[in-house]
């Protein structure tokens, strides 16, 4: 079937209020970036509905794209159909003809935001309904779960018609919840905490460690790529490498073992704290959740958030680890998140970290390292790249690629 275009219906916009122009405005710059790959799209924002033409492009590959973009509760592929109604059932019996197999059971449900239209509501429910009776004697009117629902919207610039509709990804237009930054390793759990912060309408911006030559160049395409695995929910993510070598080396050398994860994340967090403020963002977003390492203990938390009063959010904190695989398997990063490529969080790694590490042992531990000259020559060397969904950083390793898989 060719369709004319894809309408699309908002998800909690609706509840906005005032705030509601901001927020289509924002999901109307959000769809256009997702949407960057389709020059020939024309999309029209209105208070209830987007329009987006097609104009001739791939309705399917549109559509594919569309149902990553958080702030859509559902849509529809349609047809524009000028307001007569010879042509509204010759439009209508082409689209029930190719989407409606023999012996299905159907409705016709019928919206009319053009009051000045000749017939109401239910005259055009009964009239398509006696039409579709005589040209398609072979299909069941039901009114409760009916196989299919021929939708028609008639509003001032047409009558617009639809049996498909496709659920959105819900959640707020990214970006309409503040900006901040996540701390992203090359680990199962970030990528998705990345995902449910863009979900309630956070713009991100990806801070990566990396410590050359303890991790590869593999390493850092493997962060990148699952940048981009999450850039299609926004269409673009800026990835922030983060050097860090030169701390990983002085913290080893001069921090008692037990103690050399939880100063090396204290470093990391004023690192993150010190981006996000330059870059203007509100909090800091990571992938801990509770107890899952030792880390990640409710005492090495304190002992780590210690260096920071920035908002540290933690999506994940309270899933059990079977929940985070199963949402990173939904949302394709979790093969890639497997790869044996390590991060620097896994290097210099302590046979018997500290999982109840004292805040004061910390501290004077610390003490031992130039943290200001530390952090200076890290942020000096920071290098900041726009992650698209169609970039490819490990494309040339595919061989590689499917033997570890």
């Amino acid at each position: 079937m060719q369709y004319s275009e894809i309408m699309v219906r908002y998800g909690e916009l609706s509840t906005k209020g005032k705030n509601r122009q901001s927020f289509i405005s924002r999901l109307n710059g959000n769809v256009a970036k997702a949407l960057h790959e389709f020059p020939n799209l024309t999309i029209r924002p209105k208070r209830d509905r987007m329009h987006i033409e097609l104009n001739g492009e791939d309705s399917d590959a549109v559509m594919h794209r569309l149902s990553q973009v958080f702030g859509i509760q559902n849509f529809s592929p349609s047809v524009a159909v000028p307001k007569d109604m010879d042509l509204v059932h010759e439009k209508a019996l082409e689209l029930m003809n190719a989407m409606v197999p023999e012996g299905s059971s159907y409705k016709v449900n019928t919206r009319r935001s053009d009051h000045s239209f000749e017939l109401d509501t239910n005259q055009m429910n009964l009239d398509m309904g006696d039409f579709l009776s005589d040209a398609r004697p072979d299909l069941v009117v039901q009114m409760r779960q009916p196989d299919f629902i021929l939708r028609v919207e008639v509003r001032r610039e047409a009558i617009y018609l639809s049996t498909t509709t496709v659920q959105g990804a819900g959640g707020l237009p990214v970006g309409t919840a503040g900006k901040a930054v996540l701390m992203l390793s090359g680990g199962i759990d970030s990528p998705v905490a990345g995902y449910y912060a863009l979900k309630r309408g956070v713009e991100i911006e990806m801070v990566h460690f990396f410590s050359p030559p303890y991790t590869s160049d593999s390493a850092l395409a493997k962060a990148k790529d699952l940048t981009a695995k999450l850039a299609p929910y926004v269409g673009s993510i800026k990835f922030i490498q983060v050097p860090f070598t030169e701390t990983q080396e002085e913290v080893k050398a001069k921090v008692p073992e037990g103690y050399l994860m939880t100063v090396q994340r204290r470093m990391m967090l004023r690192l993150a704290t010190a981006i996000a403020e330059n870059r203007g963002a509100l909090a800091i977003f990571n992938g801990e959740a509770v107890g899952q390492v030792a880390s990640q203990t409710l005492e090495s938390m304190v002992a780590i958030n210690d260096v920071t009063t920035m908002p540290i959010v933690r999506p994940v904190a309270t899933m059990d680890k079977n929940e985070i695989i199963k949402v990173a398997e939904d949302i394709d990063t979790y093969d890639l998140s497997i790869m044996p490529f390590e991060d620097c969080c896994t290097i210099f790694a302590p046979p018997a970290p500290k999982t109840k590490p004292n805040l004061d042992k910390t501290r004077y531990y610390e003490t031992k390292i130039d943290v200001e000259g530390l952090m200076n020559r890290a942020l000096e060397g920071i290098k900041v790249t726009e992650i698209k969904s169609s970039d490819h950083f490990l494309s040339q390793d595919r061989d590689l690629i499917a033997e570890l898989l």
